[in-house]
């Protein structure tokens, strides 16, 4: 089997998990860790691998996974679908992906390359689902109902704030699709908590939820990496209505998260050019195996 070369741009929770599902899946070679600080400050962990300030510097490259925050993956991936690599990553402001998609597009074209955005548990794996829930049910409501959990991207916007230390988002799922965020800071000696309440509320990623900030003395002391997930479709399939459609999960954040990216690394190489989202994607091609060996052991 001819192993796909994969790097890791960026190396916080999403990037070392990312690597550890490199390490498991058995068509994959670590081509290198892309780190702001390079090879400075190295972990332990990463001694068998390259690791450099620069893409460039790596031999050679089949796809980027994108560990990195959402705000940065466009910058990161014109610039690295331009040099005839395929990007992936776990973009999730859900309202903005269809720009993103359209702005990567002409890109990936112009260079022969692909790119998954999004490719996430939610928005990605979770995606998915909906989408299969309702092709099934085609009229009605599906409510997404997350944790109570950590929210990653949440809790690296809340941390950008100025006066922020450290801070973790947790999300309470109150029913039928809504959320209440409760965002624990460890402030700046100095900073101001209302202020920073009002910059993390005025944030899109809180804006349009309940969001209580509470000032603690150390994240760390409750910071919890779990999550999860109750989706639920109620609607009708042709002229029968009462049909109820679940799934739910509870899992380690950005463990999935590094999962479904390494999944989805995969299935860039086996598309045309252009830009995709999960739900464009065959979910075989997320798969290790060949289409014919997934149908011979999943059908």
């Amino acid at each position: 089997m001819k192993k796909i070369k994969a790097a890791v741009v960026g190396y916080g929770n999403i990037g070392r998990f990312t690597v550890q599902a490199l390490e498991a899946a058995p068509d994959f070679q670590i081509s290198g860790i892309v780190r702001r600080q390079g090879a400075a400050n190295r972990p332990s962990e990463l001694d068998a691998y390259p690791v450099v300030s620069d893409i460039r510097e790596l031999d050679a490259v089949d796809v980027a996974i994108l560990a990195t925050p959402t705000r940065s993956c466009e910058a990161y991936a014109r610039e690295i679908l331009a040099m005839g690599i395929n990007t992936v990553d776990s973009f999730d402001i859900h309202t903005d992906i269809l720009a993103y998609r359209n702005a990567l597009m002409p890109i990936c074209k112009a260079n022969g390359t692909a790119a998954v955005i999004a490719a996430g548990w939610d928005p990605g794996s979770d995606s998915i689902v909906r989408t299969l829930m309702q092709s099934i049910a085609p009229k009605g409501l599906t409510y997404t109902n997350f944790g109570p959990g950590m929210s990653m991207g949440h809790s690296v916007c809340a941390k950008s704030k100025e006066g922020v230390k450290n801070a973790l988002s947790m999300t309470i799922p109150k029913g039928e699709g809504l959320h209440r965020r409760m965002v624990y800071v460890e402030l700046e000696d100095g900073a101001n908590l209302e202020s920073v309440t009002a910059a993390i509320k005025a944030d899109p990623y809180f804006a349009h939820d309940e969001t209580h900030v509470i000032q603690v003395e150390s994240v760390d002391e409750v910071k919890d990496m779990g999550h999860g997930v109750n989706l639920v479709r109620k609607g009708v399939s042709g002229l029968t209505q009462n049909q109820r459609l679940e799934f739910s999960m509870s899992i380690n954040n950005p463990a999935l998260t590094g999962q479904v990216l390494v999944c989805v690394a995969r299935a860039s190489l086996r598309q045309q050019p252009g830009c995709y989202t999960m739900i464009e994607i065959p979910v075989a091609d997320l798969l290790p195996c060949s289409r014919e060996e997934a149908i011979a052991s999943l059908v």
